[in-house]
């Protein structure tokens, strides 16, 4: 099978492979940048294990081939944040006891962000509206929706002083 050379920024690095032109984004993320973060869950799009963000949304990369993403800045559950320091929404993960296995949090935590960058967490029938592509088989969600909320809250908080 004959290759092409990928290009993208990740995580605020530039990464070139060459891969098969039938590579999915998150097979290129996962096989050839080692960031292991975003999970194949399904390959059908129905879970969002593999949500990732493709200039700044949210995507489902099992969805998108790498060669689309060409040139493009992606960036995953490790470009967000550390062990040392959380990123915010992911600390209100952690209060809200919003993880059990850990499988779908990547995704979950991800699309997250974008739910709140977009101005949809106002209230708790949106945010489960806004989730309805990212599967948690352990948590029942109201954890989840209770810590995007928070974080919603704490966001525009920051805003209003700064």
């Amino acid at each position: 099978m004959p290759t092409v050379n990928v290009s993208l920024t990740v995580n605020g690095q530039v990464q070139s492979h060459a891969v098969e032109p039938r590579t999915l984004l998150v097979h290129y993320l996962r096989d050839h940048c080692r960031l292991t973060g975003s999970h194949v869950g399904c390959d059908t799009t129905q879970c969002g294990c593999c949500t990732v963000h493709l200039d700044g949304r949210a995507v489902k990369s099992c969805t998108v081939l790498a060669v689309q993403a060409q040139g493009a800045e992606v960036t995953t559950i490790e470009g967000i944040g550390s062990v040392e320091h959380l990123h915010p929404l992911q600390e209100a993960f952690r209060r809200h006891h919003a993880l059990q296995c850990g499988y779908c949090t990547p995704g979950m935590v991800m699309q997250s962000i974008d739910i709140v960058r977009r101005g949809c967490a106002r209230d708790e029938a949106t945010v489960r509206h806004e989730l309805e592509g990212n599967l948690c088989r352990c948590t029942g969600y109201q954890g989840i929706v209770e810590a995007i909320l928070d974080y919603a809250g704490s966001e525009a908080g920051a805003a209003k002083q700064g």
